[in-house]
């Protein structure tokens, strides 16, 4: 799977061992930046990440930051994306099975690296649920 993956300076470091997780997996890792842990302003590297999955550059999207909820919101301004904040394995896999979420936003201020690693091994694997959850995200598009 081809997943783009963006931080700011605050989650630049889960973000480094994230993709090396995701090529030790096989997967195929576009970085977005930043490139270190100076200080920059998140929605430069968030919002190119979140526009290549909506164009369909990239199958899905990894962002993150100091608590994560910068980042999601600036993912979910673009068009098409979904992106969850998630702190659990719960709202990894409910944000897959429930909200389609082909984003996903992680906070390293907040959990564990060994948390984010399972976050995002669960939200790769799940799938969507479809059915009612397919109406409600019908719904949120075509309110776009």
């Amino acid at each position: 799977m081809k997943i783009a993956i963006a931080s700011d300076h605050a989650g630049y470091r889960y973000k480094e061992e994230i993709k090396r997780h995701l090529l030790d997996k096989g997967h195929e890792v576009r970085d977005f930046g930043t490139e270190s842990g100076e200080t920059c302003d998140y929605p430069a590297f968030i919002y190119p990440a979140a526009r290549a999955v909506a164009q369909g550059e990239c199958e899905r999207g990894i962002v993150l930051g100091g608590s994560g909820n910068g980042e999601a919101i600036t993912a979910n301004r673009v068009r098409g994306i979904r992106c969850a904040l998630c702190w659990n394995a719960d709202t990894a896999r409910l944000g897959r099975e429930h909200n389609d979420a082909n984003m996903i936003s992680i906070g390293e201020r907040t959990i564990s690296l060994e948390t984010a690693l399972r976050i995002v091994d669960i939200w790769l694997t799940t799938p969507f649920e479809g059915g009612r959850h397919q109406r409600r995200i019908d719904l949120i598009d075509q309110m776009m």
